[in-house]
């Protein structure tokens, strides 16, 4: 952190401060007229609205933040980590007390679109407004009719558990200037209605930028790099690029691929693990199948990437070993060839979660075995035991190495380390 001690950064921060305030400090964008005030409070108790908006408060994946493990709907409760810090996720059942019920939809419309609580306090970005505010007003007040059709839940909020200097909200100012402009969707006029939709969804409601692309050291996201794939910070997964063409993490993907790892899970390519399990079981699978149709339309426009610098492939010293251990362990299921069993067994030859950069998919799906989400389209899916308990990291690394170098996969090898970083982290 020698960076810090110099101070360099506090002239620039102070810059960011004021620019932000300058941008941000303004009349609030988001006022609507007493008219339309009146109107959406009129619409609140429409039966449609509320029902359309669980659809929407689905698609968003809404409860996967806001519920606690075994927790009520909806009630908050769940601690989301950051590399700052924890940050408590609220209470969004309209409990008057701690949760929504005295907001009003200009108060909702103002969290999602500027990322301003009730009272005007800048929230913390792992709140992702930077995606919602690309959502529509019209969408917002169906959400927001949604949930305050819930039961209220009594919850109050958890302590935040970031330390200074990030606990001082009047910091996210310089944040946001450099990293955070409200916007609602703008449709290409150049593109189908099917690509805007998707377009929409995966850049909106759908946050998929907040996963699938690396954030900086101050855990903003670069422009330049949508959906090219990161890590997913604290969770330790790689969330893959999701390009189709050259280059791109999904190379080779069919729309039908996508549409059916997003429907069931599993698709002819591979199978959803990890965070994205969750997503598939708590969000996707409920989407309709023009939805998801337009996500994959959408992700199959993405442009092809510049091939990465040419690394000479040298194979692992331990290669013959993991190949050993792959016969013993692996071969049963994913085949001597590594092609899998179709609708049963993913494939690991070609398999972008094998062949990511990083090796921490693999190496945590050794460790603690693989759970593919059960869904209605999948609904009693074969899973990969854990063998953390049996191998020890020289093993896994071997095995893991083995599977990234063999057949088509031409990805680096990983050391036992590698392994050890990740032996006791938590799976989810």
């Amino acid at each position: 952190m020698k960076w810090w001690r110099r101070g360099w950064w506090v002239p620039a921060l102070l810059a960011a401060v004021v620019l932000g305030w300058l941008y941000f400090g303004r009349a609030d964008l988001t006022a609507a007229s007493p008219a339309q005030r009146e109107a959406d409070a009129a619409a609140l108790h429409d039966p449609a609205l509320i029902a359309r908006g669980e659809y929407l408060a689905t698609a968003g994946d809404c409860a996967a933040c806001h519920t606690a493990r075994d927790g009520q709907r909806y009630a908050g409760g769940r601690s989301l980590g950051t590399p700052f810090g924890d940050v408590p996720a609220p209470n969004i059942t309209p409990d008057p007390e701690t949760g929504i019920g005295q907001w009003s939809f200009d108060d909702f419309w103002r969290a999602l679109h500027e990322g301003k609580g009730r009272q005007g306090e800048l929230l913390y970005p792992v709140f992702s407004y930077t995606s919602f505010t690309r959502v529509s007003r019209a969408d917002a007040l169906a959400i927001f009719a949604y949930l305050k059709s819930l039961p209220p839940v009594q919850r109050p909020d958890t302590a935040l558990g970031l330390a200074f200097p990030y606990n001082v909200r009047s910091s996210l100012l310089a944040w946001r200037a450099l990293y955070f402009k409200p916007g609602v969707f703008q449709p290409d006029p150049a593109k189908s209605d099917q690509w805007n939709r998707g377009a929409y969804l995966v850049q909106g409601l759908g946050h998929c930028n907040e996963c699938h692309t690396t954030r900086d050291s101050f855990g903003g996201i670069a422009q330049d790099r949508h959906l090219t794939g990161g890590r997913i910070p604290q969770l330790d997964w790689y969330a893959p690029d999701l390009s189709t063409r050259p280059g791109g993490g999904l190379e080779g993907w069919s729309a039908q691929d996508i549409v059916d790892l997003l429907k069931t899970g599993q698709s002819a390519k591979g199978t959803a693990f990890g965070p994205m399990a969750d997503v598939v079981r708590n969000s996707t699978q409920h989407l309709s199948a023009a939805d998801l149709q337009a996500v994959a339309v959408y992700l199959q426009s993405l442009p092809p990437r510049a091939p990465a610098a040419a690394v000479p492939f040298v194979q692992a010293g331990s290669h013959e070993q993991g190949g050993k251990l792959y016969a013993q362990r692996c071969a049963d299921c994913h085949g001597k060839d590594g092609r899998g069993v179709a609708g049963v067994y993913p494939p690991l030859d070609g398999n972008t979660s094998v062949t990511e950069p990083t090796g921490i998919n693999a190496i945590r799906s050794v460790l603690l075995g693989g759970f593919a989400p059960a869904t209605a389209g999948n609904p009693q899916p074969y899973s990969m035991p854990p063998f953390a308990q049996q191998l020890g990291d020289a093993d896994v690394a071997a095995v893991v190495g083995y599977i990234r170098q063999s057949w088509s996969n031409k990805a680096a090898a990983v050391q036992p380390a590698d392994v050890g970083k990740y032996r006791n982290t938590p799976s989810d």
